[in-house]
């Protein structure tokens, strides 16, 4: 190790609150919370994505969960970005009716996306964009009813 610059394996030492980590990461969540364990139910995930600390528990994960609310029309679908950090939960949450318009549906995830990557930097990780393919679109049906020309 040189006098003149710190050694790049030496472990850097932060202090935050959740107050603070909701102001810059949760900024647009509908909902944030804090609490000693996970609010995530695994019987409603959908979709799931983590990145862990190598050298203790800390964790991101972007969440996607569908649920039944009391006294609502229909099921939500909630983007979750959970932090552990320590034994410490810290939660934001954006929610639309699982019908709702796509750009709502589509603000909600690049939100929540958004949240994740920089989440995961706290956790030593870093993400970066791929393509997914949600589904494979049906044949065209052979009485004509493909695509047309405008």
């Amino acid at each position: 190790m040189s006098d003149l610059e710190p050694d790049w394996e030496s472990p850097l030492t932060l202090s935050l609150t959740p107050t603070a980590i909701f102001t810059v990461l949760f900024a647009s969540a509908d909902e944030v919370h804090t609490a000693w364990q996970s609010c995530v139910d695994s019987a409603l995930v959908v979709g799931e994505n983590m990145a862990r600390d190598e050298g203790s528990a800390n964790y991101c994960r972007l969440v996607e969960q569908e649920y039944e609310e009391d006294g609502s029309v229909g099921p939500w679908h909630d983007w979750c970005v959970e932090l552990r950090l320590g034994k410490a939960f810290l939660s934001g949450h954006w929610r639309v009716p699982a019908d709702a318009r796509g750009a709502d549906w589509a603000w909600c995830s690049k939100e929540a996306q958004q949240a994740f990557r920089q989440g995961c930097l706290l956790v030593g990780r870093r993400v970066v964009p791929g393509l997914v393919l949600e589904e494979v679109l049906p044949p065209p049906s052979s009485s004509g009813g493909g695509p047309t020309r405008h």
